[in-house]
């Protein structure tokens, strides 16, 4: 006991010295000292006094001297998030969004970043999605959206760019952006494409997109494609309800029982497709909205009115000519014109990673007698998904084909 205090003795000079340099407080410096000398005093009876006491102490004491000072930093946060419950200062002007959650989408669209990927950032942070069902969304690799979404990171902290509240200037800059990110969520809950604990459709999401949705009409009523999406989204929930058999199976539009679909919803969203012709500026979601309003009107599958499916399509692919879009084209021109005409159109399009594709072009297949083709389609399709009502339903329609 005595050796260790006479050691401590000559070696606390130079240990507060040490430690007083390197964290700048003399009184950190002595009381870690001294919590070193009470180690001491207990490990090197024991243990024999080191070959370097005074490195020992040092040593130990910065390790104490570190801790107080994060402790120290624990109490000083704690003690700020005590005050700010008795903060009586103004909040930070929330701009044109009252919602928090769209404020943020809002906020995370930044037009300095491309397009794609402040959607996928925007779905990644806040829209609950996966990489792997944003990938999905955007028909790339998990890999490829991995890749977007940390360069899109890195390019907002390496080039600084400031998040804040947005303006009302801001928000036609930003609106398509947001656009998308409310209605890849609403998709994602409509037919989860990862099926995710078993749920092939998602509550949480549908009902947030179409919350948000709401929201936005209310700001920008006069923007057509913002009515557009809130009639989008309502017209295909309003079909949920007889979606998926109570077996758990998907069932097709045609096969649906349209007695359960939701006629409020319905009502709805024709008016604000009405709405949109008003306003006679058309763009995507209001020609999908319009489709969707075909489809809705019928009231029976045979009665619907495909040629002018058909021909809103057409306007839609002239807007947005993506594969996607004549996919859909060739299965309402599969009820106009036959399923062979419809197959050639479907044939040459370049969507080998989307299932639906391969779920199109097997049940064109079907129809046309070629069950071996359609077996290999349907197999392809299936290797796609991962929701259980698709699953099922592809799985059924395989099994049912002839040999």
């Amino acid at each position: 006991m005595e050796q260790v205090e006479r050691v401590y003795r000559e070696e606390f000079g130079r240990v507060v010295a040490s430690l007083t340099r390197r964290f700048g407080d003399i009184d950190v410096a002595e009381d870690a000292a001294g919590e070193a000398l009470l180690v001491a005093l207990e490990r090197w009876p024991v243990d024999g006094v080191p070959p370097n006491p005074g490195a020992w102490l040092t040593t130990t004491a910065a390790r104490k001297a570190i801790d107080r000072i994060r402790r120290e930093s624990h109490r000083d946060a704690k003690h700020q998030a005590a005050l700010m419950l008795d903060d009586d200062t103004p909040h930070e002007p929330t701009g044109p969004v009252d919602d928090d959650r769209l404020r943020m989408v809002f906020t995370c669209c930044h037009p300095a970043l491309a397009p794609e990927a402040r959607v996928a950032l925007t779905l990644r942070l806040l829209g609950g999605l996966t990489v792997g069902e944003i990938a999905q969304a955007f028909f790339v690799p998990e890999t490829t959206m991995a890749q977007r979404i940390t360069r899109a990171k890195k390019k907002i902290a390496g080039a600084g760019i400031p998040f804040r509240v947005p303006s009302l200037a801001d928000l036609p800059e930003r609106l398509s952006g947001v656009l998308a990110v409310v209605y890849l969520v609403f998709n994602e809950g409509y037919l989860s494409t990862s099926g995710a604990d078993g749920q092939s459709v998602r509550d949480d999401l549908t009902g947030e997109a179409i919350r948000l949705g709401r929201i936005l009409h209310d700001l920008l009523p006069d923007e057509p494609e913002v009515t557009g999406l809130l009639a989008l989204m309502l017209l295909t929930e309003s079909r949920r309800p007889a979606r998926v058999a109570a077996d758990g199976v998907l069932v097709p539009m045609p096969e649906q029982d349209r007695s359960a679909w939701s006629r409020p919803l319905i009502v709805e969203g024709h008016a604000l497709v009405r709405e949109c012709l008003a306003i006679n500026r058309p763009g995507r979601y209001q020609l999908m909205a319009a489709v969707n309003a075909v489809h809705t009107d019928a009231r029976t599958a045979d009665a619907t009115d495909w040629s002018q499916v058909v021909a809103l399509y057409g306007q839609l692919a002239a807007l947005d000519p993506s594969p996607v879009v004549a996919l859909n084209r060739a299965v309402a021109v599969a009820e106009l014109d036959g399923p062979e005409v419809a197959l050639a159109l479907v044939d040459r399009l370049p969507l080998e990673g989307y299932h639906a594709f391969h779920a199109t072009r097997a049940d064109l297949l079907r129809r046309l007698g070629r069950s071996a083709e359609a077996r290999a389609a349907y197999d392809a399709a299936l290797s796609l998904i991962d929701n259980p009502a698709e699953t099922a339903y592809l799985t059924r329609r395989r099994d049912q084909l002839g040999g």
